[in-house]
């Protein structure tokens, strides 16, 4: 199983809005140059986000992006199932498979999807951003700060 590139762009902005202690709003052109993303794929994926609650967005001369949910309580797995909307592994009737019916694999997979989703759970937002991230990210804004005020 493979995260979608639309999922790993979703949990990098998340991760990017989780410090809260800026002067200036984060802007889309800002994370788009940060992880080197194109601006109109990165649009799509912060509206999701925004039409999910988890962050905020505000439009305008000030506006700019920040998270709207505590990363306490936003659940790892939640946000995987949500994003990535696969409810199963293997789709036996397309194509149909001659095997349907008679065999455990996808009941397996199920499970073993089930369990994984479950075991995500057991993070959150603010757990994946631990020390190392933060400090990660804290840089990222201030190298993007000394960017702005060079232009």
């Amino acid at each position: 199983m493979q995260l979608t590139k639309f999922t790993d762009l979703s949990l990098r902005v998340l991760m990017y809005l989780t410090q809260e202690d800026r002067l200036v709003p984060v802007t889309i052109n800002e994370i788009a140059s940060q992880f080197n993303v194109p601006r109109n794929h990165l649009i799509k994926v912060v509206t999701r986000l925004n039409k999910l609650g988890w962050l905020s967005a505000t439009r305008g001369r000030s506006g700019g992006l920040r998270l709207g949910v505590i990363a306490a309580k936003l659940r790892l797995g939640d946000v995987l199932m949500e994003l990535e909307n696969a409810p199963a592994l293997i789709n036996c009737a397309v194509p149909l498979c001659t095997l349907k019916g008679q065999c455990h694999l996808k009941e397996i997979l199920d499970i073993g999807l089930k369990n994984f989703y479950e075991h995500m759970n057991t993070f959150t937002l603010a757990d994946i951003v631990n020390v190392k991230t933060q400090s990660a990210v804290i840089n990222m804004h201030k190298q993007y700060q000394v960017l702005l005020q060079a232009k």
